[in-house]
């Protein structure tokens, strides 16, 4: 068992996305440093001088902090943008480039007549079935 487990972890998928959730997290929080220090400044000027983040307003005596929301969205807007752009756009186009190239490879293999099973184009005779099948 513990066998199988290690090879589990060593597995590439795993590691990938061990490195991806923790490359994630760093991101992420570089985002909220650049979204709470450089954006809502900017916008706090805007809005009237007052810190963003604590923007709020009341309704029967429940408080509503629609600032932090806000904030929330601009990060994950930010963090899509990049993760958008930067990982999915290039690895739709290498798979594009690269699985195009197999698609246009004309096939080497058609299915018999009688059986319906796999057998190579150039076979005159069906492995499976033993049907005589003719030249395409």
């Amino acid at each position: 068992m513990l066998q199988e487990f290690k090879k589990f972890i060593l597995r590439g998928n795993v590691v990938d996305l061990a490195v991806g959730v923790v490359i994630g997290a760093a991101f992420t929080s570089v985002v909220n440093a650049i979204v709470n220090n450089l954006i809502n400044p900017l916008i706090a000027i805007v809005y009237g001088g007052h810190k963003f983040s604590n923007a709020a307003f009341t309704i029967h005596g429940g408080s509503f902090g629609y600032g932090s929301v806000i904030n929330a969205l601009i990060t994950f807007l930010i963090v899509a943008a990049v993760i958008f752009f930067f990982v999915v756009q290039p690895i739709n186009r290498l798979s594009d480039r690269f699985l195009s190239s197999k698609d246009t490879e004309e096939s080497t293999t058609r299915k018999c007549p009688e059986c319906l099973s796999v057998i190579p184009k150039a076979a005159s005779r069906c492995k499976f079935c033993t049907a005589k099948v003719g030249k395409e």
